[in-house]
């Protein structure tokens, strides 16, 4: 199943006769910047030793991607249009930094615009997304299948001042690798992006502060935590907690 195929208008939204309701509908993207503590990162700022994490850790980025799904869009009500679809966002290959579904949603007003970081455990099936199997995005079995939520790699000085390879990658939480892993609990997330006022076509500047992923609440040392990180639920914990700093919305354009 391709992406576009994936895409899914779920409509939980009873549309009235109000005026907020009879507008046109428009289309929407969700543009990714990616920053280090407010210095723009593109894939031309990759595979150098260039950044220097809260404890001091001096690093590279060799590859990012991440993945967003389940954009949601929310009336005070109660009511929501939620997009199904995914987008599996490339820094390293320039690729997916901007995402614009083909369903489109009603002007009006929302109070909130969010997305899931990952996919809800629900959505999170084992060779089911062909396109993330070609570009080996896949969980092992053994520790519960499915997809990766990121994969952030490169190199570190470490305490030996020896460069050394890291692997920064975020699954869903498992226990127990093998036939019958246990998930203590969900490492998903949603992103709140605030409310807003919708009146034709718009674009979300969406900020990825990729420091944040080292530091906040958990400040992250890569001399402790660097490798073997998929079957340590510990670790992958501190990333959900962490992670849930990373995105804000830089700007809107409409």
């Amino acid at each position: 199943m391709n992406k576009a195929a994936s895409i899914i208008l779920a409509v939980f939204f009873l549309l009235s006769c109000s005026p907020d309701n009879e507008n046109k509908a428009i289309n929407f993207t969700f543009n990714f910047i990616h920053k280090w503590d407010g210095t723009l990162v593109t894939n031309a700022d990759l595979n150098i030793i260039k950044f220097t994490n809260q404890i001091g850790n001096q690093l590279s980025i060799e590859r990012l991607r991440y993945l967003i799904s389940d954009i949601t869009f929310s009336k005070s009500n109660g009511d929501t249009f939620v997009i199904e679809a995914y987008n599996l966002i490339d820094v390293t290959n320039n690729k997916n930094l901007s995402f614009s579904p083909s369903a489109t949603i009603p002007t009006g007003k929302y109070s909130d615009v969010s997305f899931t970081f990952g996919f809800k455990n629900e959505k999170n099936v084992d060779a089911v997304y062909q396109d993330l199997n070609s570009v080996s995005f896949g969980v092992p079995a053994m520790l519960g299948g499915g997809y990766h939520y990121m994969q952030m790699d490169g190199k570190f000085i470490n305490s030996s001042i020896e460069e050394q390879g890291y692997n920064y990658h975020v699954i869903r939480a498992a226990d127990n690798p093998g036939a019958n892993p246990t998930f203590p609990q969900d490492t998903f997330f949603e992103v709140s992006l605030g409310s807003v006022i919708i009146s034709e076509d718009i674009t979300f500047n969406i900020e990825m502060n990729i420091a944040e992923w080292f530091k906040n609440p958990n400040i992250w040392d890569l001399n402790i935590l660097n490798q073997a990180l998929m079957p340590n639920s510990a670790a992958q914990i501190m990333m959900y907690e962490n992670g849930k700093n990373v995105f804000s919305l830089e700007s809107i354009n409409q």
